[in-house]
């Protein structure tokens, strides 16, 4: 019999303290995606419905970032340009936090697991069956 977790809460935010989140997890397992933009922001991905993240403060510090389809919403906090969450490509109606700007440095309670996006559109079936 396989025993369920009860979801746990976390708050993060970015790095000068302008925007800050709160997130419910249900599934402790994170993305590393090789993208161009994941690799260079190095992005560790945990996607959860938007009932499940709440902005605590900062909407007034965010900024937006988009580039090839548009469908991504890269937001940024426009002080000290950490990328804590945003919408993505992947799941336009969900919420993509970055486990790394979590309070507490909480990485090694996440299973990681690799995502090639770099070959996006051949793989990207494979990340809709491992999320929410």
């Amino acid at each position: 019999m396989t025993q369920v977790k009860e979801p746990v809460t976390y708050e993060g935010g970015c790095h000068c303290g302008a925007v800050r989140f709160r997130v419910i997890v249900d599934k402790q397992q994170a993305t590393d995606c090789n993208c161009s933009i994941c690799t260079k922001k190095g992005f560790l991905h945990l996607i959860v419905q938007c009932d499940r993240f709440t902005l605590l403060q900062g909407d007034d510090a965010l900024t937006t970032y988009t580039f090839n389809t548009g469908i991504a919403k890269h937001t940024f906090c426009r002080i000290c340009g950490i990328h804590s969450f945003y919408r993505p490509r992947s799941h336009p109606d969900a919420i993509d936090v970055n486990i790394r700007c979590l309070d507490e440095n909480v990485i090694d309670q996440f299973d990681i697991q690799p995502f090639d996006g770099r070959n996006w559109e051949k793989n990207i079936d494979s990340l809709h069956s491992n999320s929410i």
